[in-house]
């Protein structure tokens, strides 16, 4: 179906990828595996038309049709996400259209036993059973079983697509490729954004799709799970293995392994033969035997290794000075932003030496109770105390706007680093790959997993006792990844991670936080007896919901009456808006009373009464609490 012969990829004098070859199949399911850097999504590009080859070609069929999902894209704003996803239909005029199109040539053609006319005829075959999927069930069903799958709620379809984030963007924009079951799908990464839930149902779809699968990721599980062969990018050039992920590396080892043996046995025989010649070139009774085996040694087919590339992360991290028994509780917890409560009366205790996972859908508060752990966000109500002598390194998940651009390599580190560690930066940025010239690149230049390890690089500098890292595996290629959960896993101190990482989390945590629907439910033992536990839930709640018998109403009858509960409400509404603009008034003036009595008690003149002015603060804390709860309860 696609051929890609000889294909070199140079950037000036560095080539990416030099004369690779390999052809892809109707039922291939390929994971496309290698370091970050290694030419992955190049290959991608190549084979949807969006880069041209420096030399070589790949071949397609004209009228093939692909879906391609690369790891930035640009996202459509002005629908709601359910008639974002419907756009993906549109394609369905333009199938009945090529299958007009083929009909009228055929009936005109008359080389019934050529070559390009089976060639129609399988062009043919295939629109039609593309166009019978796609009118298997109404469409708006398979949009909201898609978008589900994926990790919306039924409640936020009818939300504008400008209102969520980018990763939830992805998700739509994943829906709608899948949506149009091209004959290829092209993915890069696509679980970076997805919780392990809607990992799983993808996993599920595709299985079951019958499609050729070109797929980029760096999770491991997934792509046992989906891929029947794996096409390993190295130094340049492929490795081609008819399997998974896992065998893949078992039959790797194993051809190295022989290779090398090989090599060892073919260089003792060459020795062996040299030593012969040079022992007996100059004896008159051995020229024959000798020239025989010059011209042996000449005609020799020299057995190489292949080149792999040894670069390793060598993580350690520092020794974890000791804390109080608890490193965090959290009493009652209700926290948000102020569009928003996130979760509400969560209870949360993490001690000293734990290894614990955040998990849930995005959205649901996982990096919300990170920024309340880190001191960033105060809780609407409830406490959230640190233990004692508790020290935080904290990896954020948006590496991206948090490393200045204009800094290079180095000297992002060498800004922040004091003491005797200035004198190894080198030493550090090189466990973390940055050798020779690389420390000198700017951070704008840097892929995601080189900026994925210079920020835990960061994490270096300092000796913590807690480490609180959110989606720290999002970037780094599945070595990467393995060293990194095997360094965590000899860290002394306490670990907090938010990951979708299934293989990245299982042996590493001990415990689990779920974030689900406003509250924050924990789990204890490993991370496969949640997963096997809530797959269940997952698969009842959609077929629940989505069974073919129980189609949706019209999305004009919809909107309708969408339009008739919002007249009924609107009056409602005036009055919650009025409410909820005094109370955020009220909460600014108790906030400000509250910050000024904190000035006055930290340095107190003899005239101030103490005891009044911490009255007076309880009084203004119960009322800031009680408001608070209200304004919560209005606009959740």
């Amino acid at each position: 179906m696609i051929s890609i012969e000889d294909v070199t990829v140079a950037y000036g004098g560095f080539v990416l990828l030099d004369k690779i070859n390999f052809h892809i199949s109707e039922t291939d399911k390929i994971g496309l595996v290698g370091k970050n850097g290694a030419g992955k999504s190049t290959i991608l590009k190549l084979i949807c038309g969006l880069q041209n080859p420096t030399s070589g070609r790949i071949d397609r069929p004209k009228e093939l049709s692909i879906g391609y999902l690369p790891q930035i894209m640009e996202h459509h704003y002005g629908r709601t996400v359910l008639e974002e996803a419907m756009t993906a239909f549109e394609s369905t005029a333009g199938i009945e259209r090529e299958i007009e199109r083929v009909t009228r040539e055929l009936e005109t053609r008359t080389d019934y036993e050529s070559d390009a006319y089976a060639a129609l005829i399988d062009h043919l075959t295939a629109l039609n059973d593309r166009l019978e999927m796609s009118h298997t069930e109404p469409p708006e069903v398979q949009a909201r079983r898609t978008l589900l799958g994926l990790g919306f709620l039924d409640s936020e379809l009818d939300r504008p697509t400008e209102t969520f984030s980018q990763g939830w963007n992805m998700r739509i924009e994943l829906a709608k490729i899948l949506l149009r079951q091209p004959e290829v799908l092209l993915l890069d990464e696509p679980t970076n954004h997805l919780d392990i839930e809607s990992i799983e149902w993808l996993e599920d779809y595709l299985k079951g799709r019958r499609c050729a699968l070109l797929l980029v990721s760096h999770d491991r599980r997934f792509l046992d799970t989906v891929t029947n062969r794996t096409v390993e990018v190295m130094l340049g050039h492929i490795h081609d293995y008819k399997v998974p992920y896992s065998k893949y590396l078992e039959l790797r080892a194993e051809r190295i392994q022989q290779q090398v043996a090989a090599y060892e046995n073919q260089q003792r025989m060459i020795q062996k033969t040299e030593e012969f010649i040079q022992t007996f070139r100059y004896k008159p009774t051995k020229s024959n035997q000798v020239q025989s085996r010059i011209k042996a040694l000449e005609k020799l087919d020299r057995i190489e290794i292949d080149e792999t590339d040894n670069a390793r992360l060598t993580v350690k991290f520092p020794p974890a000075p000791r804390s109080g028994d608890v490193v965090f509780k959290g009493t009652d917890l209700t926290v948000g932003y102020p569009q928003k409560v996130v979760f509400r009366h969560a209870e949360v205790e993490i001690r000293r030496g734990e290894k614990v996972a955040l998990i849930g859908r995005n959205g649901e508060g996982k990096t919300t109770l990170m920024r309340v752990i880190t001191g960033e966000l105060a809780p609407f109500s409830g406490e959230a105390r640190l233990g004692y002598n508790v020290q935080i390194g904290y990896y954020a998940q948006n590496q991206e706007d948090i490393l200045d651009k204009n800094e290079t390599v180095f000297s992002t580190l060498d800004r922040i680093a004091v003491g005797d560690i200035r004198t190894k930066l080198r030493d550090l940025l090189a466990q973390f790959l940055f050798r020779g010239e690389d420390i000198d690149k700017r951070v704008s230049v840097l892929s995601g997993g080189e900026r994925a390890r210079l920020g835990m690089a960061k994490l270096m500098l300092q000796s913590y006792n807690l480490l609180a890292l959110d989606e720290p595996t999002n970037h780094m290629d599945i070595k990467s990844k393995e060293i990194l959960k095997q360094a965590l896993k000899a860290y002394d101190g306490t670990l907090i991670v938010v990951s979708h990482d299934r293989d990245f989390l299982e042996g590493l945590v001990d415990k689990m936080y779920e974030f689900r629907d406003g509250r924050v439910k924990e789990h204890l033992g490993a991370v496969s007896d949640f997963l096997a536990k809530r797959k269940l839930e997952t698969l009842q709640e959609l077929e629940r919901k989505f069974a073919p018998e129980e189609a949706p109403k019209r999305v004009d009858e919809q909107k309708k009456n969408a339009f008739e509960e919002r007249k009924q409400v609107s009056r409602m509404d005036r009055k919650k808006k009025n409410r909820i603009s005094y109370l955020e008034c009220e909460i600014g003036k108790l906030e400000q009373k509250m910050k000024e009595i904190e000035t006055i008690l930290a340095a107190p003149g003899e005239k101030d009464d103490i005891m009044e002015l911490t009255r007076s603060y309880l009084e203004c804390k119960r009322d800031l609490d009680a408001k608070t709860e209200e304004w919560g309860s209005l606009i959740d």
